[in-house]
């Protein structure tokens, strides 16, 4: 567990002022001269992400002064910026010094959290230590709020970190295991020749490699009746994709330990779901498997089963995480859910369509999509939502012999992947495809160079009002 550096209320702290350039002129009228003459003696102007400490009349530290990015969460990923303390959060509006919404500190405590995370496990040496300063968040639900979306994003950063001959299939179910220990969640998990009969899918795709494949499923109830909702989350579990007979080049190898990334979400979404005790019944699936190469390859052209009965040709050997979900939505659906979300590192045309940063969003309901992108925006968590085209499901249908996992065409791969999921939905429920990058490719602050947590605040901010409003 990293340290959050996030606690309840201190009679010792000192205010941070977090300061728009449309209040700069109105607040340094009412500002301490001492403040004033110091800030000018600096050069400081309130332009992005600039700090400066204010002193008392003994020159010692009396208040941080932080500029207003408009970002309450990136500005929060400033904390390591700050010197060793604690400190509570103001808004400088017309001049005076006000407590701040509780929406911006939420965020802003966010931010703070998660500049403090660190990926440690295998360094012999501290390296890179975390900030001192401590931020106070009076709320205790609040508080609660923050630390345990501080803590689920650890997580997921923490699984998709994990190097791929740790983070196996078997690690993923280890790691499951001690999330339903920790929450007192029931699980099961199957395997071997019961997979290869009721999850052929998953079973094909994993069958290569060292460690066997598994389907993990995961349930927790909060709620004595049936009448809270029911939302079953989905993670494409691909532990280490070589891309099969498919096989990637050395370059696109490199970082797909991350290929886990879905399952890693719906683990930490589940975490957070559960440290606050919603009231909803909820069940996580993860596919579980590593796409190796051996005489057990599925190879291109092959036609596979799948657990709906749906006979499959392998377009290519390195789309086989739509695969192992389609197992997964297959039996999801056989249970009436009024929402289910599956997360996955799926395709790189998504990444091409909207970048490395921006998850694409697909869903059959415009509602739900709608609001998921509201509340993506309100935890600076966004999403974009991308079209279930329906004309690009004949692609699919041109397969040599069967049903086609990718069809003929390079175009419209992420749409044309989420149509094939779409297929696999054994009745009409509300249903979310994320498809994700689950990596920072280089460091910004609060979010470190590696595995990253995307769409997950959104569809967390979803699941709290949806189930607070049942």
């Amino acid at each position: 567990m990293f340290n959050h550096q996030l606690i309840a209320p201190s009679d010792d702290s000192k205010p941070i002022i977090r300061c728009s350039k449309s209040a700069w002129q109105d607040w340094r009228e009412v500002a301490e001269p001492r403040w004033i003459n110091w800030i000018d003696s600096h050069g400081f102007t309130p332009s992005h992400h600039k700090v400066i400490s204010l002193p008392d009349s003994d020159h010692s530290l009396e208040a941080m002064l932080q500029s207003d990015s408009g970002n309450a969460f990136d500005d929060g990923a400033y904390a390591a910026k700050m010197p060793a303390g604690r400190y509570t959060l103001h808004d400088a509006d017309n001049g005076a010094d006000h407590d701040v919404d509780n929406g911006t500190l939420e965020n802003y405590a966010l931010g703070w959290a998660l500049a403090n995370y660190r990926f440690n496990t295998y360094r012999t040496s501290t390296h890179s230590a975390a900030a001192k300063a401590e931020l106070v968040i009076s709320d205790d639900n609040m508080r609660a709020r923050v630390i345990a979306l501080a803590e689920a994003t650890a997580l997921v950063r923490d699984l998709i970190n994990t190097p791929a001959n740790i983070m196996t299939p078997e690690g993923l179910e280890a790691a499951a295991a001690t999330l339903a220990a920790d929450y007192d969640a029931a699980m099961t998990v199957t395997k071997g020749d019961e997979l290869a009969r009721c999850f052929p899918a998953i079973n094909t795709v994993g069958r290569a490699a060292e460690i066997a494949p598994r389907l993990i499923d995961l349930s927790w109830n909060n709620t004595s009746g049936d009448k809270a909702p029911r939302i079953t989350l989905i993670g494409k579990g691909i532990t280490f994709d070589s891309g099969g007979l498919d096989i990637k080049p050395s370059s696109g190898m490199e970082i797909m330990k991350k290929d886990m990334g879905g399952a890693a979400h719906v683990l930490g979404l589940a975490k957070a779901i559960m440290a606050l005790a919603l009231p909803i019944r909820l069940r996580v699936l993860i596919p579980a498997a590593e796409n190796a190469i051996s005489a057990l390859s599925m190879r291109p052209l092959d036609i596979i089963d799948t657990a709906a009965g749906i006979p499959v040709e392998v377009g290519n050997t390195d789309a086989e995480g739509r695969l192992v979900l389609a197992d997964a939505l297959h039996l999801a659906t056989q249970d009436n859910n009024d929402l289910i979300i599956d997360f996955a590192t799926l395709t790189g045309a998504a990444r091409v369509a909207l970048g490395t940063e921006l998850p694409a969003m697909f869903s059959n309901q415009d509602d739900v999509a709608n609001s998921l992108i509201t509340h993506g925006q309100k935890t600076h968590d966004p999403v974009w939502r991308m079209p279930l085209h329906a004309p690009y499901g004949k692609q699919l249908d041109q397969g040599h012999a069967a049903f086609s996992s990718t069809g003929p065409s390079r175009y419209g791969g992420a749409i044309t992947a989420a149509l094939f999921l779409e297929r696999f939905l054994a009745r009409p429920q509300p249903w979310v495809h994320f498809d994700v990058m689950a990596w920072n490719l280089s460091a910004r602050p609060g979010r470190p160079k590696g595995g990253e947590a995307m769409a997950m605040r959104a569809a967390f901010s979803y699941i709290r009002e949806l189930a607070e409003n049942n």
